[in-house]
Order: structure tokens, then C-alpha cells, then sequence
């Protein structure tokens, strides 16, 4: 006889008998076990003739004799309750089929608390010395299946009405504010309000002991920033941060905040970055705190941008929700956009728009692999949700919105999105459902433009010339293994021509089109051959090819200072992909490198620098005996920008200044400059004997760990033991991770082998590990061996989810030969799960497209000429 249940096994999505209307939850978590003991009765719509109620459980022990349904006065008691792992289902079954109509659903259950940061799960800390767990939830992606039985779908929105009881010292939180607390004896039970209607997702609750800071939104709506003890005033910051977004959201999105408070929240232990739970918001430390002794400029900037990204959540993801997994780029997307947005009406000084390139950045160089994924992706299991975090979602998903703002012009996007939100709140939406409101409101085909965009991956490269005062433009998906695929897409082009008064924007609907620019020419003849710019400003999300004669304009156009930031950094990346996909030299990228020599800006500079330590890893592969000659060449190229801003802070200098300072000396550092690494340690020496030493801000901590860790071998360690003693003595997570992302930069194999041994230690918290990953060039062997030692180990404390990926991407990718990239292959054929399926091969070819490049470096004639000239040129 078929099992009954095989019907339900398998699924992507529960069967639609019946709608959760409420849930009235109560929840004991015990911090000293580990356990938790909870009911739940759900008021549910039974819309079909059924006799079994399927929903979602994992890991929780359902008491079958505390199961039943009750509708207009009658009970009805669960024959057999079955649990199915591997689908984290829970199908009830009853003797006869249920009413029609609204009945009440009633069960009681038991959990634990785990230590894989999902579900309900602990975190631990430190109060007067003292180790404490306490317990946070983690729902998103599919995750309140671990604390409670329930349809964890984001389409099926409930109100919930949650209760706590708990030990009667500790602060209890949830989405709404409290109604009522009882204390009897050393616990207390506590009622909150009910909350509007939300998906499972975005359920939380934390049980702790904190400290907070508050204030007051300008129509009144009260924030609290709450942490560990002794750490609020670390709180202030974004505390400030977020009561002026709420505000400049409201007006944004047309609608008020509908929560009646907001909660922020800092973990110490939590696997992202931050979570947009509904008026109750977790961050990992490093995303909610700020000290303004010991934090740096950089960490600065990623509180206000994480801030503003988990408060559109508040409007884009949890007022109006995406329908099914496969539309989570509407909410992340859109919620990284709008951060930038935000952050900038507060911070005009900090430049970010000009910064968003490198989010654009992430998601080209991720969408030019063969194994990226479009930023729609039919999702057929819980276990596949995870990998879709990434930077197609997030960042391909921001920049093409951004694409189509500027193709739209902002105050009709902003007056459609407003009608967006106002039309689906409280509901769940599709794509399509916002595309045909912009479409509405522009009265441009944005559904048909778009698609090209969502429905299918990568993008094109541009690739242009001109003939006959006509500039004819091909597209062809770029891929960076240097195939062609066979994508096309609507491109907005837009071009400049000699200055940024001469320009046109047109949609490129065909493979190829010549476009007229006899008139650009012609408002610009009086300088013969001008430079075009094309994709102005960077707001497409494509690269552009251009002929000889067009790049050689173009470089002559950096040096003479014409071309805006924007268009500095888009030439530049665009060169590095083509180069790395073969289909442009490597003295060609060298030699435009050259020419940013006098570069001010912090983003073209800080791109130039992270493309320079790529590049000198390739050429490390490719032709091994141009290695001090190319180091040179970088050293030189950086060292007028780093003696531009010297070692020590100025006063009332810019924040891309400080932050720029730090980039510059750590590049210096890790490209072995000898002055440099020398200054470093003798300002390490004096910060080593006073932890507030003015030679030592925190701007420059990262750079100064590195260049200590040049020096460091197996025969002289005191440089690596006096690192790891700061690490122990500091709490301050950002101090943390700036020193375990400096060690692993030790040029030594047996030190690394350490490091990486230290990152599985008790000492460091297993989300920060991944901070220890990115190994110097000399440490990639080693690093692979370890992997392989160590899989088991961490395979099974991370389980599946995103950081596990990490571990697979820093070890893998780097590598530059087909013989490694079988080799790994042939390691994890046996070891193979859903969840890491897409990262190791998106690894993998990342080591053929590595190897593709040193081969052709290998056959460049002239390489070694032009890397001396331009190594011991005098400017």
C-alpha cells in the first residue's frame, strides 16, 4: 500500500487546504538546558474538503495527544500526527473530514536551543565575568519551523500574538511592544501586543541581559538601540542613524512606519550581517556599533548603510512582501538601493552613489561566470534558499534597479513606488506586479525592459568603434571565461562625446546598431578626435569594449583630468574583466593603470588597489620572475596618493580621506614597500605599550597588523603572538575581525596553518571564522590541506547555510590550475550537498577562468618590456 503521506513528500510549497489567519503563541526557553517548551493555537480557514492539515516543523517534538481542532464547539482530536524530516513537514491526521470555516488548531511542542545560529538559537556572552547564554531567533530564510509549528511560507501572512516566560531578570523582546508582565517569583510571563499582519520570517523574540539607548522619531515613534552591558553608548550612532531614515522613508515610500516602535538589536553571535525582523531588527556587533575611540571610518559607513538597508525592509519586504523565494531580489535588491539613497540624504560628504559601483561591481564580476544564476530562480526546496543570498540578489538586483531609475527619472520611479507600496500593502507581490506599476505611472515599457534584466543571467558586453561618424555598437553576453553566450538584451545606452554637455541615451533592442553622432561630433569638431564615454556615469549594469583608437582617447582623457569619477571606474573595471577574460592584454590593463596615478578619488583608488592585488596574484602564476617588477610598479603607483595624505590623521580631513589613508598603507604593506612596513611596526611597538596611543587610530589598525604579519615566520613570531594577545584583550568585535583578516596575510605556510587552526578554536565565534579565510598567496596549499582535514568538522558545525559557502569560495577560487581545479572536484564528488552545489561550482570556475588567463599572459609577446618600463619609469 502507498504511504499515505507520500503525496505531501517532496514538495516546494504546502498544499493550499487551508489559510492561517492567527497564531497565539507561548514560548518557555530554559538558557541553563538549552530547551523550550511551547503551544500554539492557530486560527486557521479550512477552504477544502480535507482530513489532514499539513505544515511546516523541523527539529521539534510534536505531543500527539496535545494536538486537535476545534470549530463552533466541537473538537476534534489528530488520529496520528507524522513528522517528515527531510521535507520539515508535520502532517496531522483526523477521523473525518474538518469543517468548512474558521477553526482553531491547538498543539504543544518541544525544541532546542541549537548553536547554528537559525531557529531559536543561543548566543552566548559575558556579564561580570561570567559566561551566559542568551536566546535569539534567526527565522529568515525558513527557519521559524524550528521554533514553532506553523505555514513558513512568506505568502501566508498571520497577526501574531506571542507570549514569553522567562527568568524575571533578563530583558524580554518581540516584534511588539509589551501589553502585560506578570512576576511570579524569579520568572515573569509577558504578554505582548498583537502584531499586524506578517509573514513567519519575520517573527522575533530575544531573551538577554542589555543595555539601550533611546530616542524619539520626529512624529514620535520610539527607538531603542539595545547591546551588552557596558557597551550603550556604542549604540548612539546608529541610533541617530535611524531616527532621521524612518522619516525620510515615510516621505519616500508615501506611507508612515506601521509598527509603534522600533527595536534594534546587537548579537554576538549571528550568521549575516543584520536581519529586518518587523520592529525588532538583529545585527551581528560589527553592523549596529560604533565607538569613536576605537572604530574605524569604514565601520562607520557600514552601520549607516545596514541601518538604512534593514529600515526599507520595514516598508519593501514587510509591509508589502514578495510572494515566494523566487522573488527575494525584490526585497534585497531594492532594500540595498534604497540604503544608498538614505545614506546619502545623510551623509552627502561620503560620495555614496560614487561608492555603489562596487556593488556593481560584486555583481558583474558574479554574473560573468556560466554557473551565475538569473535574479528570478525557481526555488523547489527549503534547502535551496540560501545560496540565492548572494550577490546577484542583493547586488545585480540593486544596480539594475538603479539602472532603471536613471532610465525613468527619479521622481517618476519615486512616484511609482509609492503607489507600489500604498496598492500591496500588507499583501504579497511578483516581479511583475511592480514592473506594471512603473509601467502605469513612466508610460514605458518597463515589463518588456526588465525581463531582459531578471529573467535571464549575465549581461552583455558593448562593444564599439566608430565609422564614418557613426558609432556602431555590438552586444554579446560577456562571460569571463571568454565564451560568448547567447543572451540578448534591451540596453540603455547612453554615450558622452569630448564633454559631458554632448550626450544621447537611446534603447538597444538588436544585436548590432550603428548609431548617428554626427551632431556629438559635430558640437565637438573643434577638437579633432574626441573621447567617447559610453554607459555615462556608470548606471548601466554592462561592460564596454572599445577599439584601440577609442581606449587610447579615453586614456589620454583620464590623465588630462576630463572624465568624471563615475566614468574613471567604469573604464578601468571594465578593463580588468576584459583582460581577465582574455580579450584584452595585460600590458594594456597595466598601462591604464598607469594613468591613474595622480588619482584623488577613494573609490577609483580603492578598486585600482584591490584590481592591483589580483593582478599581482595572477602574474605570481603566470610569469613568476615579473614578480618584484610588477610589485615595484604598484609600489610606485600608489606612493604619491599615500605621501599625499601621510600616516597621520588631519584635522577636519574627509571620511573617504581616512578611509582611503588605510587602503593605501595596507597595499603598500602587503606589496612589501620597505619604509612603510618599518613605520608600521614601529607605531605597533608604541600602541603595544598604550592602547590609546594617537600614532595608532583606528584607520590605520588594519594596515599596520598587515605589515607587522609581512614579517612574522616560524623562526620570529612576536609580531603574531603580540597580535593575538590584543585580540584576546579587546571586546570590540570590529577589532576582532580586523586582526584575524590581517593574520592570514603572513607570507609563512606553518604560521597560516595556525591561523586557520585558531579560527576553529573556542576563542573565536564560529560567524567570525570566515573573516580568517583570505590566505596570502604563499598560504594557498596549505589552506586547501586544512580544508580537506578539517571538512567534517566544519561541515557539521555550520550545517547548511551561508557561511558554510565561504569556507568553499576563499579556499577554492583562488587557485589558477586545471590539474587543482580536478583535484577538488575528485575531493567533494562524494561530499556533494544541495546547499553547496552552486558555490563549489561557481568556485571551480573560477579556477579554470584563473587558468584560462594565465595561459594567455603566458603568450603575450612584449609583456616583459612594458611591466620593466613601466616598473622603473620617472614621472
Amino acid at each position: 500500500m502507498e504511504n499515505k503521506y507520500d503525496q505531501f513528500k517532496g514538495q516546494p510549497r504546502l498544499p493550499k487546504f487551508v489559510v492561517p489567519k492567527r497564531y497565539n503563541l507561548r514560548l518557555k526557553p530554559d538558557l541553563v538546558t538549552c530547551k523550550f517548551a511551547g503551544s500554539v493555537d492557530i486560527s486557521i480557514d479550512v477552504v477544502s474538503d480535507i482530513k489532514f492539515i499539513v505544515l511546516n516543523a523541523a527539529e521539534l517534538s510534536v505531543d500527539p495527544k496535545a494536538v486537535h481542532f476545534k470549530s463552533s464547539n466541537k473538537v476534534f482530536e489528530a488520529l496520528e500526527v507524522g513528522l517528515i524530516e527531510e521535507d520539515e513537514i508535520v502532517v496531522l491526521e483526523f477521523g473525518q473530514s474538518l469543517p468548512l470555516g474558521v477553526g482553531v488548531l491547538s498543539m504543544a511542542f518541544e525544541g532546542t536551543l541549537n548553536d547554528r545560529m537559525k531557529g531559536l538559537y543561543r548566543s552566548t556572552y559575558e556579564h561580570n565575568g561570567e559566561k551566559r547564554n542568551m536566546a535569539v531567533t534567526q527565522f529568515e530564510p525558513a527557519d521559524a519551523r524550528r521554533c514553532f509549528p506553523c505555514w513558513d511560507e512568506p505568502a501566508c501572512k498571520a497577526t501574531f500574538k506571542i507570549t514569553l516566560e522567562v527568568p524575571s531578570e533578563l530583558v524580554a523582546l518581540s516584534n511588539m511592544p509589551v501589553e502585560e508582565e506578570k512576576v511570579t517569583g524569579n520568572l515573569k510571563t509577558v504578554h505582548y501586543q498583537e502584531s499586524p499582519i506578517m509573514s513567519t520570517y519575520l517573527v522575533a523574540f530575544v531573551v538577554g541581559l542589555f543595555d539601550y539607548v533611546e530616542d524619539h522619531t520626529s512624529d514620535g515613534i520610539p527607538v531603542r538601540v539595545y547591546c551588552q552591558v557596558g557597551k550603550a553608548n556604542q549604540g548612539n550612532f546608529a541610533l541617530h542613524v535611524a531616527v532621521k531614515t524612518l522619516p525620510l522613508f515615510k516621505e519616500y515610500f508615501g506611507a508612515p512606519y506601521s509598527l509603534p516602535k522600533l527595536d534594534m538589536i546587537a548579537i554576538p553571535d549571528f550568521a549575516a550581517g543584520a536581519m529586518e525582523n518587523y520592529g525588532l531588527v538583529t545585527y551581528r556587533e560589527t553592523a549596529l556599533l560604533y565607538d569613536d575611540k576605537h572604530s574605524a571610518a569604514a565601520n562607520k559607513q557600514r552601520v549607516a548603510t545596514v541601518v538604512a538597508h534593514e529600515l526599507a525592509h520595514q516598508w519593501f519586504g514587510n509591509l508589502v512582501t514578495m510572494e515566494w523565494w523566487t522573488h527575494l531580489w525584490l526585497n534585497e535588491g531594492f532594500a540595498t538601493w534604497v540604503s544608498y539613497l538614505a545614506t546619502d540624504s545623510l551623509f552627502p560628504e561620503w560620495k555614496i552613489w560614487t561608492q555603489f559601483l562596487e556593488e556593481a561591481t560584486e555583481g558583474l564580476r558574479l554574473d560573468g561566470l556560466a554557473e551565475s544564476h538569473p535574479i528570478e530562480v525557481d526555488i523547489n526546496h527549503a534547502g535551496e534558499i540560501d545560496e540565492i543570498f548572494d550577490a546577484i540578489s542583493y547586488r545585480k538586483g540593486a544596480s539594475v534597479i538603479r539602472m532603471l531609475q536613471s532610465y525613468l527619472g527619479p521622481e517618476s520611479f519615486q512616484r511609482a513606488l509609492a503607489s507600489y507600496i500604498k496598492r500591496y500593502a500588507c499583501s504579497n507581490t511578483k516581479t511583475e506586479d511592480l514592473w506594471s506599476v512603473l509601467q502605469e505611472e513612466s508610460g514605458e515599457p518597463v515589463n518588456k525592459l526588465m525581463n531582459s534584466w531578471t529573467k535571464q543571467q549575465g549581461y552583455p558586453v558593448v562593444s564599439v568603434k566608430i565609422e564614418d561618424q557613426k558609432l556602431e555598437c555590438e552586444q554579446t553576453q560577456f562571460l569571463l571565461s571568454g565564451s560568448h553566450g547567447d543572451g540578448q538584451w534591451i540596453v540603455p545606452l547612453t554615450l558622452c562625446c569630448g564633454s559631458y554637455e554632448a550626450r544621447k541615451s537611446f534603447l538597444m533592442q538588436e544585436k548590432s546598431e550603428a548609431l548617428d553622432v554626427k551632431d556629438l561630433l559635430g558640437s565637438s569638431s573643434s577638437k579633432g578626435n574626441p573621447w567617447i564615454k559610453v554607459n555615462v556615469d556608470q548606471t548601466g549594469f554592462y561592460r564596454v569594449k572599445y577599439d584601440d583608437k577609442l581606449s587610447a582617447r579615453l586614456r589620454h582623457a583620464i590623465e588630462s583630468k576630463c572624465l568624471s569619477t563615475n566614468d574613471k571606474y567604469g573604464i578601468l573595471d571594465d578593463s580588468y574583466a576584459l583582460s581577465m577574460a582574455c580579450h584584452q592584454s595585460l600590458s594594456s590593463l597595466l598601462a591604464l593603470m598607469a594613468s591613474f596615478r595622480e588619482e584623488l578619488d577613494y573609490t577609483v583608488l580603492s578598486n585600482l588597489i584591490s584590481i592591483s592585488y589580483k593582478v599581482s596574484r595572477i602574474a605570481a602564476d603566470a610569469v613568476p620572475d615579473l614578480q618584484n617588477h610588477i610589485k615595484l610598479f604598484f609600489i610606485n603607483l600608489f606612493q604619491l596618493s599615500a605621501e599625499r595624505l601621510g600616516w597621520d590623521p588631519k584635522q577636519g580631513e574627509s571620511h573617504l580621506d581616512a578611509m582611503l589613508r588605510g587602503e593605501l598603507l595596507n597595499a603598500l604593506a602587503a606589496f612589501g614597500h620597505y619604509e612603510t612596513i618599518n613605520e608600521a611596526i614601529r607605531r605597533f611597538h608604541i600602541f603595544l605599550n598604550d592602547r590609546n596611543t594617537a600614532v595608532l587610530p583606528p584607520d590605520l589598525r588594519r594596515a599596520v597588523y598587515v605589515a607587522v604579519m609581512q614579517r612574522v615566520n616560524k623562526l620570529d613570531r612576536s609580531g603574531f603572538e603580540a597580535l593575538l594577545r590584543v585580540y584576546r584583550e579587546t571586546d570590540l568585535s570590529q577589532e576582532k575581525t580586523r586582526i584575524l583578516g590581517a593574520l592570514a596575510s603572513c607570507r609563512d605556510p606553518e604560521i597560516i596553518l595556525e591561523v586557520l587552526n585558531f579560527l576553529l578554536c573556542s576563542e573565536v565565534r564560529s560567524q567570525d571564522c570566515v573573516f580568517g579565510l583570505a590566505v596570502s598567496f604563499e598560504g594557498r596549499e596549505i589552506a586547501w590541506k586544512w580544508l580537506q582535514d578539517k571538512w567534517d568538522h566544519i561541515h557539521k558545525t555550520y550545517g547548511s547555510g551561508f557561511l558554510l559557502t565561504r569556507f568553499i569560495s576563499a579556499t577554492v577560487s583562488p587557485f589558477a590550475s586545471y590539474e587543482k581545479a580536478k583535484e577538488v572536484e575528485e575531493f567533494f564528488a562524494s561530499r556533494t550537498k544541495p546547499y553547496i552545489a552552486r558555490t563549489l561550482k561557481q568556485s571551480m570556475e573560477r579556477v579554470h577562468i584563473n587558468a584560462n588567463w594565465v595561459k594567455s599572459i603566458q603568450n603575450e609577446n612584449n609583456l616583459s618590456e612594458a611591466v620593466t618600463e613601466l616598473a622603473y619609469r620617472k614621472y
